[in-house]
């Protein structure tokens, strides 16, 4: 965990809670956390989920990879330092989305099972809601489907640090919910996510 450089902080609550932010949207803030290799499918399932979501009348909103490192990331590498602050960035962007009712898509490769276990302890420290969502796929599958050419670039040394590659990636031990994508559809995975929240009840009025 980051240390807390800046002193004599102190938090300042508003008028307006979290309850009141959620039944005003008539659902519970969530963070859906997607993990996996490169091609596994990530974006591809938060894409489909998030517009699953908006359908139903559900206020989602998706946070991408490369789209985080094009803006609030870009001083930021592939070194593991630099991939663990990537993801504590994102983990306390996650947890401000959540704290306002919006279903949060977070889908990045989050190689480290640390870094994922951090963003999971400041979700659960600040009482917000979080899950994991591993999308399964093998190696071999990632790297035939390679949509950006990346892993060509990393067999051929072009790419460091890659996962997979040159790079660990640590499966979840314990996800909330786990996707094959290299044996199921993109409509099976959308369901599933859809069931567990429904059956986790973020989809209704919050009371």
């Amino acid at each position: 965990m980051e240390q807390q450089k800046a002193t004599n902080l102190t938090w300042h609550d508003g008028e307006v809670t979290r309850a009141d932010r959620f039944n005003r949207l008539g659902q519970k803030g969530v963070t859906l956390w997607f993990t996996g290799l490169s091609g596994s499918g990530k974006s591809t399932v938060a894409v489909a989920v998030e517009k699953a979501l908006h359908k139903l009348g559900k206020l989602s909103y998706r946070l991408d990879g490369d789209n985080i490192r094009l803006g609030i990331n870009q001083n930021l590498g592939f070194s593991a330092e630099d991939r663990t602050e990537n993801i504590r960035r994102i983990g306390e962007i996650s947890k401000l989305y959540c704290d306002t009712g919006i279903i949060t898509l977070s889908s990045f490769i989050s190689p480290y099972r640390e870094d994922r276990d951090q963003v999971r302890r400041i979700h659960e420290q600040g009482g917000h809601n979080f899950i994991e969502v591993h999308v399964d796929c093998s190696l071999a599958c990632a790297e035939d489907r390679d949509p950006k050419g990346l892993y060509k670039k990393a067999r051929a040394g072009e790419i460091k640090n890659f996962t997979g590659i040159d790079d660990p990636y640590e499966a979840p031990a314990n996800p909330e919910i786990h996707l094959h994508t290299d044996e199921m559809t993109l409509e099976e995975e959308v369901d599933i996510v859809l069931n567990y929240l429904q059956e986790q009840r973020y989809l209704i009025l919050y009371k």
